[in-house]
């Protein structure tokens, strides 16, 4: 039960909204996340796009390449379409030796839609879920031969957003579709995170640790903000700074033998959060937190 610990650029430069932190040089981004404490970093816009040139970069800062995101449409096209839309970013993923690709199904999000609010999702209808959950199966298994496994981002402003979505979805697909387990989404979702945890540890082959503001988040529900209008305004933060019970949430995790990564993945404006500050922070808490939770011992990649 050893595990490593990660970040995501987005505490520095946004992917959804290139307006916060634009003017961050990647080099920033990467010398901070080190400084932190972090080994491994997730993919982010501005990095470089081939296997040679983005681990070389990340080389520099003694830094492993973990994953990164690809958004996926199972529910208007077939797998193989899927595969053929996919084919970069995979080959980019296996030449640098990930394991898991962060995969969500953004057909129809509203997640990049700052005028919609998050509450305003779509919903798969019941005839959908048969023919969604045999495509996401199929390629499932297509994904663990070519040797990086699916970690299914359940998102806010997705079809996959709530405990009752992520226990249908994988009950109805093989153990090749894994869980990327996300605490702040889950919390704003208004889940429980340790509970998912107990129900799907066996399948959690990732994990995203952020917080929530619950001060902020009621007002996110109340007042109907869209999601980016919710990172804006601070709804999520790093673990520590909020609400999330890390260790509760992390247990379950360890008692399953997980022995992957943990990053800290919190959408702030950095101007409002100064990134270096709250990396450090939340590198500490997690830290803490995991060892609380029973994990062993600590992999630098």
């Amino acid at each position: 039960m050893t595990i490593c610990f990660g970040t995501n650029p987005i505490a520095w430069s946004n992917d959804d909204m290139p307006e916060l932190g634009g003017d961050t040089p990647l080099e920033t981004c990467l010398a901070e996340a080190r400084e932190a404490g972090f080994t491994g970093i997730e993919k982010g816009n501005k990095f470089p796009t081939g296997a040679a040139a983005l681990q070389a970069v990340l080389a520099r800062h003694g830094l492993t390449f973990v994953s990164g995101w690809y958004g996926a449409a199972l529910r208007h096209r077939d797998v193989a379409d899927e595969i053929a839309a996919m084919r970069p970013h995979l080959d980019l993923l296996r030449a640098c030796g990930c394991a898991v690709m962060v995969f969500a199904e953004t057909s129809d999000t509203v997640q990049g839609k700052r005028r919609v609010p998050v509450a305003e999702r779509p919903v798969m209808r019941e005839a959908e879920w048969p023919v969604f959950l045999d495509r996401l199966g199929r390629l499932g298994d297509w994904m663990a031969g070519e040797g990086v496994r699916i970690a299914f981002h359940h998102h806010m402003g997705t079809v996959i957003e709530t405990a009752a979505e992520i226990d249908r979805l994988l009950a109805g697909t093989p153990d090749s579709v894994g869980l990327l387990f996300d605490t702040g989404h889950l919390a704003f979702a208004g889940e429980d995170p340790a509970a998912v945890a107990r129900r799907w540890a066996h399948r959690i082959n990732h994990v995203h640790a952020k917080d929530v503001r619950p001060d902020l988040l009621a007002r996110a529900r109340e007042q109907r903000w869209s999601f980016l209008d919710s990172v804006v305004q601070g709804v999520f933060t790093v673990p520590g700074d909020g609400c999330i019970d890390f260790a509760a949430a992390l247990r379950p995790i360890a008692d399953a033998g997980y022995d992957g990564w943990l990053i800290v993945e919190a959408e702030q404006d950095p101007a409002k959060a100064h990134p270096l500050t709250y990396a450090k922070a939340g590198y500490l808490h997690l830290r803490a937190a995991a060892h609380a939770a029973g994990f062993a011992g600590v992999r630098t990649g």
